[in-house]
């Protein structure tokens, strides 16, 4: 009589396997899971060890999986959902649930990926009544102390803030955009000189909130003329149609360099890399809740952001 298989498998092993389908490859996956590569890796080495087969093919891209591992896959499909729903309700019961989330933000091109983690967290939360503080506000964080607002979406943070929790979302590509058959699309990357000549366009904010400006051309000292819009799609109009040069998010025009509207160019030979921050009250940062839209922020960035990495 053969001795019964003792069970290696764990619900953390389930949520390896989700990731991996979800993101696609090893390191998307490790990100989502806030471990390291080696440590995914060692992870999954194991249980595969324990069942005596592999669970995917190691070298396909998006990762196809074997038998074994699509019947993981199916376990994971049926019992996480059913674990995150009893998890929540012992929240709730414990700590209460509903309440207000209006959020501010500094960023025109937030919205690309706000609205759809937005969307997946009220169907989550229900109960929480989610908005966004109409407007643009320089100072988001400061609505918090102001009590206009319980969470802001900054680029920037400040380690001496009291009163707030800072969460880490993720960082991102900053690519400057060109009319197609621009000459400076012949040089590997731009320097801070490189758009002196050319009209900058620019949402109408304080330079200190423009990336390019602040981190690129202001310490050079380069001024180059400037235009200002509120439209990220006017922007775009002016740049293709050789009315100036822009820099935005690549999440936020991917879609019109795929249609070849417009072209782009990395900004310094390592490329120009923002952040985002959620920040809250920290009474807000203390409710099961607010974790759960941060991590679904981070979470549904990563999948659908091109450019994107956690924080």
């Amino acid at each position: 009589m053969h001795q019964a298989m003792n069970s290696l498998l764990e619900l953390r092993h389930l949520k390896t396997l989700l990731a991996l389908r979800e993101a696609g490859n090893l390191s998307r996956a490790a990100q989502l899971l806030n471990l390291t590569q080696s440590a995914l890796s060692h992870q999954l080495k194991g249980l595969e060890a324990h069942y005596g087969i592999g669970l995917f093919e190691r070298k396909s891209s998006p990762l196809v999986f074997g038998a074994a591992g699509q019947r993981l896959l199916r376990l994971a499909d049926a019992v996480l959902p059913l674990v995150d729903e009893a998890e929540r309700e012992v929240r709730r019961l414990v700590d209460g649930s509903a309440g207000t989330l209006r959020i501010a933000v500094e960023c025109h091109t937030c919205f690309d990926w706000l609205m759809p983690a937005m969307d997946a967290f009220r169907a989550r939360w229900p109960e929480v009544e989610l908005d966004i503080v109409s407007g643009f506000h320089a100072d988001p964080v400061g609505l918090l102390h102001q009590d206009r607002a319980e969470l802001a979406i900054v680029s920037e943070v400040d380690a001496d803030e009291s009163g707030v929790a800072v969460h880490p979302l993720f960082s991102f590509e900053i690519v400057a955009l060109l009319p197609k058959g621009h000459e400076l699309l012949a040089r590997p990357w731009l320097e801070a000189q490189d758009f002196a000549p050319h009209t900058l366009i620019t949402y109408p904010v304080p330079d200190e909130m423009l990336d390019l400006v602040r981190r690129v051309l202001a310490p050079a000292g380069v001024t180059p003329p400037r235009r200002s819009t509120e439209l990220t799609v006017a922007m775009l109009q002016l740049v293709a149609s050789g009315r100036g040069l822009a820099a935005l998010p690549l999440w936020a025009v991917e879609s019109y360099l795929a249609r070849g509207y417009l072209a782009r160019q990395r900004i310094g030979e390592a490329g120009l890399t923002g952040r985002l921050y959620a920040v809250s009250t920290e009474a807000l940062a203390r409710k099961p809740f607010l974790a759960d839209f941060v991590r679904i922020m981070r979470e549904t960035s990563l999948l659908n952001l091109p450019g994107v990495s956690l924080l």
